[in-house]
């Protein structure tokens, strides 16, 4: 068994994997850069490396620095993780040659499913169905643009080298389709260095459905069952669920057996996913569920199978990278209930889910019946230059209604501040009719996208009690001395207050408090939550409002970034919605548009320059009839 493990990632599946880790004895070394350099995977691990930079280019994927890592910290193997340089075959053959274990698939397996075009070519003669699409080698925009018209829009394209949810665009018609390609190819280039695409038939009403293998290196390979990944945004999936509802017995015997075909077909040895694509108009039926491609990785969405399972992932990671046999055959592999997970970002609904940043002066989870993975808690720092998933929060129920219950139980005890996050996104999604009818295709979150974004202010209950947290937390209030009011308890306070753009005057008995929905960030603010918001309540006269709107035409960096495009000169006429330049964060490209018609009347920006948050980059002035 191995005894010491460096692992090559960091947040949360670098948490994830310590625990596991520590709980079979083995030794862990982390890494980290420069912004990392605080984070609760250093303080976790047993031993702590520096690797560089910030930027993941000058860090998480340096192999070179990884490896010298391992070795002069005596680790006998390296755990990849997700993302970073988990796919890479290169990374996995240089671990191997430095004499350290690797704990992932062959670097051959990894190479022949890594790129999409040329994976569907090899499941469709091992006898496995793909996608109607493209997958040639020429790549020139005239040729892709007639190929997606012989398909019939509307259309897919993906990056061959692609992954969570990055280089890939859906383009609805013809004339759409040049732009979608160059910011798909732009987006490929600078996430993994390979601007080449394959072109698929977009399924309309889609489900995505994922099977979790497990191969050995005694030529055992196992399935664990399906999930249920269809509720995505842009193509990131967001909430995930095993297994997947509407799944009969018969499709889910004849899905796994495929899945487990295509794994042999590679040879594969470790944990894998093989990802399906169902046209699910008439039920999820096996003559229409087509291949969409592998991760030759652990997923993020690992844990729902484990709590189906009983089956720790990470811990047959170790064990199969050890030379051991699979702990369990086929037959002794069962579904046990239902989970559900669903992913915590560090971003913004009501401001078109921009990434949000900062130190987390609160970052709390209602944990009870729920499982939590995160790799952040009070104090930490949440950067630009990572992924911004703060958390996954897993339930696990004997039914999907009670895993659904004890989900919304936790998303309503969350509380971040003062970072914006997506929970209370994620409350209205798990609480819709839809969702609860099982009712669920890729286009989820746009079909029912006003619904979702609605926050639920707090009402006057929880208005009066964060007055009286702001009581509790001041001697004085405008120069009244509390302390003998505390003490007789019996009178009511009538406190001004504000949330956001609101004011309101709460009448607050001194003695009445319930810490359940109100915590304390000091004398100035409480934080109130409700259905996953978490709303910072200030006392009128301490308010103060920073941000900037673009009613005036001033359009300022809704986030630290690097300019990636810039649409627009100076003097231009632009129409309401017109791209003026795309940003760069968290890996992800975010377009600022204008919000009228008028005249670039000052421009402040280049591409390739790094912004700060409400750094000012164009101003629009209206033109008069």
């Amino acid at each position: 068994m191995i005894q010491s493990l460096l692992i090559a990632n960091r947040g949360e599946i670098a948490c994830r994997i310590i625990r596991t880790a520590r709980a079979m004895a083995i030794r862990t070394v982390a890494v980290y850069s420069d912004a990392d350099a605080m984070a609760l995977h250093v303080r976790q691990a047993d031993e702590a490396v520096h690797i560089g930079a910030s930027r993941a280019r000058e860090s998480y994927l340096c192999a070179e620095k990884i490896i010298a890592a391992a070795l002069a910290t005596k680790a006998e193997a390296i755990h990849p993780g997700y993302g970073f340089l988990s796919e890479n075959a290169e990374f996995a053959q240089a671990v191997i040659d430095a004499g350290l274990i690797w704990v992932g698939p062959r670097p051959a397996s990894i190479t022949a499913m890594g790129l999409k075009d040329a994976a569907k070519k090899l499941m469709a003669e091992a006898g496995v169905p793909v996608t109607p699409g493209y997958m040639g080698e020429d790549q020139s925009p005239d040729l892709l643009a007639a190929k997606a018209g012989m398909i019939g829009y509307p259309v897919l394209i993906k990056a061959v080298a692609g992954g969570g949810g990055k280089g890939m665009r859906k383009v609805e018609g013809a004339a759409d389709f040049a732009d979608a390609l160059a910011s798909c190819q732009r987006e490929a280039t600078a996430s993994f260095g390979n601007a080449h695409v394959l072109i698929e038939k977009y399924i309309q009403r889609p489900r995505h459905i994922e099977v979790q293998v497990f191969g050995d290196t005694h030529g055992n390979i196992v399935h664990l069952f399906e999930r249920d990944c269809s509720l995505q945004r842009r193509h990131q999936k967001v909430i995930e669920e095993a297994p997947a509802p509407g799944m009969d017995e018969a499709t889910r015997e004849q899905l796994c057996a495929v899945a487990v075909k295509a794994a042999k077909a590679v040879d594969y040895v470790g944990a894998g996913t093989i990802e399906f694509i169902a046209d699910a108009s008439e039920g999820l039926r096996a003559d229409r569920i087509w291949f969409m491609e592998m991760n030759t990785r652990l997923q993020v969405e690992h844990p729902v199978t484990e709590e189906i399972t009983g089956v720790d992932l990470v811990e047959w990671q170790l064990r199969v990278a050890s030379g051991e046999p699979l702990p369990l055959d086929q037959d002794d592999i069962e579904i046990n209930g239902h989970a559900i997970e669903v992913r915590l970002y560090a971003e913004d609904p009501a401001s078109g889910f921009l990434p949000s940043t900062g130190r987390l002066q609160k970052c709390a989870f209602q944990k009870d019946y729920v499982r939590v993975d995160s790799g952040y808690k009070k104090g930490c720092m949440v950067s630009q230059y990572y992924d911004p998933m703060i958390a996954k929060i897993i339930a696990h129920d004997d039914n999907r209604a009670g895993a659904i219950s004890c989900l919304l139980g936790s998303l309503d005890g969350t509380a971040m501040w003062p970072v914006k996050s997506n929970a209370a996104f994620l409350y209205r999604t798990i609480n819709h009719s839809s969702f609860r009818e099982a009712k669920l295709s890729t286009s989820f979150i746009v079909d029912h996208a006003d619904e979702l974004a609605v926050i639920t202010e707090p009402d006057y209950f929880m208005l009066r009690m964060a007055a009286c947290q702001l009581i509790y937390d001041r001697e004085e209030l405008w120069g009244m001395d509390l302390t003998a009011f505390r003490l007789n308890a019996k009178k009511d306070y009538r406190v001004r207050m504000r949330v956001g753009d609101n004011r309101y005057t709460i009448v607050a008995p001194d003695d009445f408090l319930n810490t359940t929905y109100v915590s304390s960030l000091g004398t100035d603010i409480a934080l109130v939550t409700n259905e996953g918001a978490s709303f910072g309540v200030t006392l009128d006269n301490s308010y103060g409002n920073g941000s900037g709107g673009v009613s005036s035409g001033t359009i300022l960096s809704p986030m630290p970034g690097r300019i990636i495009a810039v649409d627009v000169t100076a003097g231009q006429a632009v129409t309401k919605g017109q791209k003026l330049l795309t940003l760069e964060a968290m890996k992800m490209e975010h377009s600022l548009t204008a919000p009228f018609d008028g005249v670039v009347a000052e421009l402040n920006a280049e591409a390739g320059a790094q912004v700060q948050v409400e750094a000012l980059r164009v101003r629009i002035e209206a033109v008069d009839e």
